[in-house]
């Protein structure tokens, strides 16, 4: 297991979905591409955010192919702190409620860059299975648009890293 590839752990009945990434960027950078609602549009999907702690957040991802009303994502913002530490609630009818947290720490690096540290909390296993190379597309998506590359096709993305990095499952 890679940290790249993200990891799932138990805690009770419900699941925590990790990955860690190494991002050639300087830490506000990064927190501007997590949190600035016309960054995240261009690789998460349309966002709304009242950047504070007890503010909402508003979300239709962009993939995948099902109703906005499906992929429609709300919640409360549970911990604000630029550029750190940026946490909400994530509920969301096709899956049980949980919390994202978006952790950001300089990498130590010359020129500097940003280790940033997704869980997802609170998933069942299944629905963790599952979001695993969905979260792991997204992530690639946040990649290229911090680089100003193209940003991936999330359906190809996810079949891709669903079949080299797990095994052919796509829950």
């Amino acid at each position: 297991m890679t940290t790249r590839e993200g990891w799932i752990s138990i805690e009770n009945d419900r699941a925590v979905l990790t990955f860690e990434r190494r991002l050639p960027h300087p830490i506000e950078r990064v927190w501007a591409a997590i949190t600035d609602p016309a960054e995240r549009g261009h690789w998460m999907g349309d966002t709304t955010i009242d950047g504070r702690e007890g503010g909402a957040i508003e979300m239709v991802p962009a993939a995948p192919p099902i109703s906005a009303d499906q992929k429609r994502m709300s919640g409360r913002i549970l911990v604000w702190d630029p550029p750190h530490v940026f946490e909400h609630e994530w509920n969301q009818r096709i899956v049980e409620p949980g919390v994202v947290r978006y952790e950001l720490q300089p990498d130590g690096s010359d020129p500097p860059g940003t280790l940033l540290r997704f869980s997802h909390r609170g998933l069942g296993v299944r629905n963790a299975n599952g979001f695993r190379p969905g979260t792991h597309a997204y992530l690639d998506r946040l990649e290229a648009h911090l680089a100003g590359n193209g940003i991936p096709d999330w359906q190809q993305r996810y079949r891709e890293v669903a079949e080299s990095a797990y095994g052919g499952q796509t829950w």
